[in-house]
């Protein structure tokens, strides 16, 4: 009933038409079989089903046939004070596409009231999550089945698909019969159920005879900084991220290292500082003085790395025999991370600690973090493409080895880029919806 969009940023950018050519323009990665303009109108479908707010004829954001279906919202004074130094820098900052209302009534929802805990859950209902549509599909006939663990696909004698075994709470094993599968299980769990189908006319499991499934586990490896600015910024006001530095997100650059977003976060540090300060022996009135004091300058910027596709970081059932409450097989991850996000990783620190003087910070006091922070979108796993021999399923997301089973989740992307992968799942799920529909009529 809506899954991780129940506590996410709502974040909902488009992919460059770049991001979709990788091997023809920098020489690196994998090209996908579509092109962005293929796409195109299902993206702006989606932001209309999710309500998104965002800015018009911004740079370095993807290109539009139409505008977004609310205007961007307004940049808090942090946000406003980071966009005018940085864009004296050489910078482009813009306002964040978001699926939050903005100043108005939308789709029965109210306009954001700005109280900066966006997660976990939106406390008014402003901000979309995917229950929403699950209950207008329901609405419309729908039938919804809960307490229901997919473990297995079952493969008939021609390769289609016929039925899927799940498990209830107490593993009672129940099977439904379909005509058309689609798969929508995200990147970690939809290819452990493929690999895990293993029978007589699948024996490398549900569409692996490429023994692509599972493989090109991409995701964004994070950086974070820390500094604390000269003058009082008071983050925390309006939803947790309001602005993006984009100019990273394309150019040359990338045939040698990654592409990626910088964030500043608006999530209210009062926590954080307090706690910080409280291992420091403050107490009393030197405790309260430095809260006040950090949380109005605490500043923290983030980044997502793009990362290229490799076969060798992959999901697997666990060949340990680990298994979870089921009796089903957790998943083994094999992931590293190569010097094309490394190169990137040390551009983005030395970068931030520029920003960082420009504010009035040292940049010996600049905090970075250790390796890199796991920004959940998952990618590549069951990877998308034109040749059955190197990727799992065709450019409308239906496996080649089984013509009715499609897979709607981030793992088809044959890139990652360097934004939130939502808006491109939800647009790619409404094509594959028509492609069903347009295939089901007499």
């Amino acid at each position: 009933m809506g899954g991780t969009t129940w506590h996410w940023g709502s974040a909902t950018w488009r992919y460059l038409p770049n991001d979709m050519k990788l091997r023809t323009l920098y020489g690196v990665g994998r090209d996908w079989p579509i092109g962005y303009w293929d796409i195109e109108p299902w993206y702006y479908a989606a932001e209309v089903e999710i309500g998104v707010a965002g800015p018009k004829d911004a740079p370095f954001d993807g290109p539009r046939s139409r505008d977004y279906p609310m205007p961007a919202a307004p940049l808090s004074y942090m946000d406003q004070v980071f966009h005018d130094k940085l864009t004296a820098m050489g910078y482009s900052v813009i306002p964040a596409p978001q699926g939050r209302n903005n100043q108005q009534v939308y789709d029965r929802r109210p306009p954001c009231c700005g109280n900066a805990n966006c997660m976990s859950i939106c406390p008014i209902g402003a901000q979309y999550s995917g229950n929403m549509t699950v209950e207008k599909a329901q609405a419309a006939g729908a039938q919804l089945i809960t307490d229901a663990v997919v473990h297995r696909l079952e493969v008939g004698a021609d390769g289609h698909i016929v039925a899927a075994r799940y498990l209830t709470a107490d593993r009672t094993e129940l099977r439904i019969e379909a005509d058309r599968f689609v798969l929508a299980a995200n990147g970690i769990e939809g290819p452990k159920i493929m690999l895990m189908s293993t029978q007589e006319n699948a024996p490398d499991g549900v569409g692996n005879a490429s023994s692509m499934v599972g493989r090109n586990l991409m995701a964004h490896p994070g950086t974070m900084s820390k500094f604390d600015t000269q003058e009082p910024l008071w983050p925390g006001r309006g939803p947790n991220i309001l602005s993006g530095i984009v100019n990273l997100r394309d150019g040359d650059f990338r045939s040698e290292y990654a592409a990626r977003k910088l964030m500043v976060d608006n999530k209210t540090p009062v926590e954080e500082v307090t706690v910080e300060a409280i291992d420091e022996g403050l107490t009393g009135a030197e405790l309260r003085e430095a809260v006040k004091y950090r949380a109005a300058r605490r500043q923290i910027l983030f980044s997502f790395n793009e990362q290229l596709p490799d076969p060798s970081n992959r999901i697997v059932p666990s060949r340990e025999g680990l298994t979870d409450a089921l009796g089903i097989p957790r998943p083994e991850i094999h992931y590293a991370i190569d010097d094309y996000v490394h190169k990137a990783a040390a551009d983005t620190r030395r970068r931030v600690e520029e920003i960082a003087v420009a504010f009035g910070a040292r940049k010996d006091a600049v905090w970075h973090n250790e390796g890199y922070l796991p920004n959940n979108h998952i990618t590549g796993a069951t990877i998308m493409g034109d040749d059955p021999r190197d990727s799992v399923v065709d450019r409308d997301c239906r496996t080649h080895d089984h013509p009715n089973l499609w897979i709607s989740s981030s793992s088809t992307f044959p890139s990652v880029s360097s934004v939130n992968v939502t808006l491109t799942i939800a647009a790619l799920a409404m094509r594959i919806g028509d492609r069903i529909v347009q295939e089901a009529r007499p």
